[in-house]
């Protein structure tokens, strides 16, 4: 952590991260870990169960991850694409710890098959939609924007009544340019109205959504793809950039936008794992 702003101080601060046995959301409970924060880390992928696509990465190593960082990890085997478990995840959770404070969604299952290429069905990315089944558009919308929906509506409850809490959705920002996938660019765009529309009635109640847009992320997809040298920045970017945001106490203030990891970074002074501060992410750079 050398050559990084201080570090701030989640000690008391119950974070719940949705998607977090890899990517992106590994990351983001790793940040949190830094910051001293109870972490409860969920996915499909478990030690003791199946795991996605038969990959190595599960909660367990999340929850470990969160300790090593200087936090308290814990895992919850989950999916998100379940109204039913998502509602027995966070009743675990308030039963356990009492309340919810951070609540990340990270789920995305939309690149399950994809070799960096191709999906599983054989279409290359960016092929024109008129060319391609609209099946691949089912999966993303309901591994992505629904189980992001779900875990909203799930501790928004226990948020209002505490009129506290910050929602976060991982996404991508669709605002500066076309993603180059039809259905990427759907999920992406339906993931960003949500936090802009659970921002609008969330607000009243002194809860906050919003969303955070990482850049290319160097996950272990993206090097087993062989696309690590496109990649801009680790996952513990966005980690870091959402600890910062949990800890700020004027965050309300950029409910219902989608923020750069870079941004913010420039903004509250932390750096990547390996110390750079790599800037806003652009399309096509």
């Amino acid at each position: 952590m050398s050559g990084r702003a201080s570090v701030p101080d989640l000690s008391r601060t119950i974070c719940l991260v949705a998607g977090a046995s890899r990517g992106v959301g590994r990351g983001i409970a790793r940040g949190l870990g830094e910051a001293g924060a109870t972490v409860i880390v969920t996915a499909r992928s478990s030690e003791t169960g199946p795991r996605t696509e038969g990959r190595p990465e599960t909660i367990e190593d999340t929850a470990r991850e969160v300790d090593a960082a200087g936090g308290e990890g814990h895992h919850y085997l989950c999916d998100h694409t379940s109204e039913r478990a998502v509602d027995g995840l966070v009743h675990w959770v308030l039963r356990r710890f009492g309340r919810i404070d951070v609540a990340v969604s990270s789920v995305w299952g939309g690149n399950e098959g994809f070799d960096g290429e191709s999906y599983a069905d054989g279409i290359e990315w960016g092929t024109p939609f008129w060319r391609r089944s609209a099946e691949s558009f089912s999966q993303g919308f309901e591994t992505g924007p629904y189980p992001a929906l779900l875990l909203a509506r799930a501790v928004a409850p226990a948020m209002v009544s505490a009129k506290h809490g910050l929602i976060a959705f991982v996404s991508f920002d669709t605002e500066t340019g076309y993603l180059g996938d039809v259905f990427y660019d759907l999920a992406k765009a339906s993931t960003n109205r949500l936090a802009f529309a659970c921002a609008r009635e969330l607000a009243p109640h002194g809860v906050t959504a919003l969303g955070l847009s990482p850049g290319f992320v160097l996950t272990e997809r993206a090097r087993d793809n062989g696309h690590a040298d496109r990649a801009t920045e680790s996952p513990l970017y966005a980690g870091r950039a959402l600890a910062a945001l949990a800890a700020d106490p004027d965050v309300q203030a950029r409910a219902g936008r989608i923020l750069h990891a870079g941004d913010l970074a420039a903004e509250y002074g932390f750096t990547d794992a390996d110390g750079t501060t790599p800037p806003r992410f652009q399309l096509g750079s």
